[in-house]
């Protein structure tokens, strides 16, 4: 099995913390987005996962290539770079991993983390992942027949046809066939929204009929922008099994943890409160504060603050001031 990331896009609404890093490596409970979203699709698909191929920006540079090649090869996979100089849609971003296009194929955009109890058919012509939502119009949305069979791809549909959005994860069985049906819609210039898109090619495969078929998932968690990540953060804290999370090196004095929580290598808390739904990456300092529900990454020291909702980047320095008060009956402050 391979497994094809294309992962070029700048991150603009997670700003200013995509600044320093491309957004799949920011962390949702200690792990790089992208590490989670690789594990999943290993865990599920049960084949031995043979090559990881990440489509990137030239522009992230020689450090971050070299931790995804390290991520890949921390699966056992032999790890790619590929590149995308320009936003021409996804079935334009698959294509640049085109070298890689051979055998069972994944594509996984890295911007969404699920949850399924399901194993993919790598028998069948190709799945698609799929979650009923409320509104279907920002999606690429999908239709099936009384077999279960995809009839139809429509991206994102002005009136409503379907509530089935496709969440961006694909497996295909014949990935030369994939790469053939990408390199039609670019010779012939066929666009869709003034892009080339993965749904063209899916509906010219259904068309000569290839059976392609939903995938349904439990969870589908965003990470688009700063509160739905600090979201998925929350909720994937509730549903990792098998995984520490409050690493044995962490020092905790005089203060609570309330779980879920990911404490991460070297962490000194003290005299605070942290928790629920907080991840504090590694060598990061907590001192007389209270966080819930927050993101704060690595050697950062937060001393005096009460924090909710919020994600912290690297090597941040963030100190509120202590009060020594004296209040009367019936104040309020605010």
């Amino acid at each position: 099995m391979k497994i094809i990331v294309p992962m070029a896009g700048m991150g603009k609404r997670m700003r200013p913390h995509t600044l320093t890093i491309p957004k799949p490596l920011l962390p949702i409970v200690g792990k790089p987005i992208v590490q989670r979203l690789v594990e999943s699709i290993g865990a599920m698909s049960g084949s031995t996962i043979d090559e990881v191929a990440f489509i990137i920006h030239p522009s992230f540079g020689a450090a971050v290539e070299k931790q995804l090649v390290a991520l890949a090869e921390k699966l056992g996979a032999k790890g790619s770079i590929y590149y995308q100089t320009e936003a021409l849609g996804t079935a334009h971003a698959i294509l640049c991993a085109g070298d890689s296009l051979e055998g069972n194929v994944t594509v996984a955009f890295a911007d969404t983390l699920f949850k399924a109890d399901f194993s993919v058919d790598t028998e069948q012509d190709g799945a698609i992942w799929v979650k009923r939502v409320d509104d279907p119009s920002a999606f690429g949305v999908i239709k099936t027949d009384a077999d279960g069979h995809i009839t139809e791809f429509i991206e994102k549909p002005a009136t409503f046809v379907s509530d089935m959005a496709i969440i961006g994860i694909y497996y295909f069985k014949d990935g030369a066939y994939l790469k053939q049906e990408l390199q039609y819609l670019i010779d012939n210039d066929i666009k869709d929204k003034g892009e080339y898109q993965l749904t063209n090619a899916l509906e010219n495969m259904k068309n000569q009929g290839r059976k392609l078929y939903p995938a349904p998932v439990i969870e589908w968690l965003d990470c688009g922008n700063k509160d739905v990540t600090v979201d998925t953060n929350a909720r994937m804290l509730e549903l990792i099994e098998g995984e520490e999370l409050i690493s044995p090196s962490a020092r905790i004095q005089n203060s609570i943890v309330i779980p879920p929580c990911y404490i991460g290598d070297n962490v000194v808390i003290t005299d605070a409160v942290v928790g629920p739904h907080v991840s504090l990456g590694n060598n990061t300092t907590v001192h007389k504060s209270v966080i819930s529900r927050s993101i704060i990454q690595t050697a950062s020291h937060i001393e005096n603050k009460v924090i909710h909702n919020s994600m912290i980047g690297n090597s941040v320095s963030l100190r509120g001031q202590a009060e020594d008060l004296s209040i009367g009956d019936y104040t309020v402050t605010k």
